[in-house]
């Protein structure tokens, strides 16, 4: 099991704005999993990874992936107050779920440095 944060690398944020979009999503997604999978992966220590998108679109079309694998999803759109206008997706947080489910959709992906 895992859990894996896609950021939207185009929008080049701030670390600490970066950060704290990650942390968004990673508590919206697993929210949105089953409590027999939330203690699973808490069993497991919460393994996660952080990746890279190069754009919206890319979120975009990794969440429909996700959704239709049926894996907990959410997409993190930022309020506005700080660093980007209000509604602007910043990442997308997908599991926690089984790993080879995720890695189907993520697996091309690179990791966020």
């Amino acid at each position: 099991m895992k859990q894996v944060i896609v950021v939207n690398e185009a929008l080049l944020l701030p670390r600490g704005k970066l950060a704290a979009q990650v942390a968004h999503a990673a508590v919206d997604a697993l929210t949105c999993a089953p409590a027999k999978i939330q203690q699973a992966w808490f069993a497991q220590g919460m393994p996660k990874i952080v990746l890279k998108a190069e754009s919206e679109a890319e979120l975009l079309q990794l969440e429909t992936l996700a959704r239709k694998a049926g894996l907990p999803v959410a997409l993190i759109q930022d309020a506005g107050h700080t660093v980007v206008k209000a509604g602007t997706i910043t990442c997308l947080g997908i599991g926690p779920a089984n790993a080879e489910a995720i890695d189907a959709i993520t697996g091309q992906l690179k990791l966020l440095k």
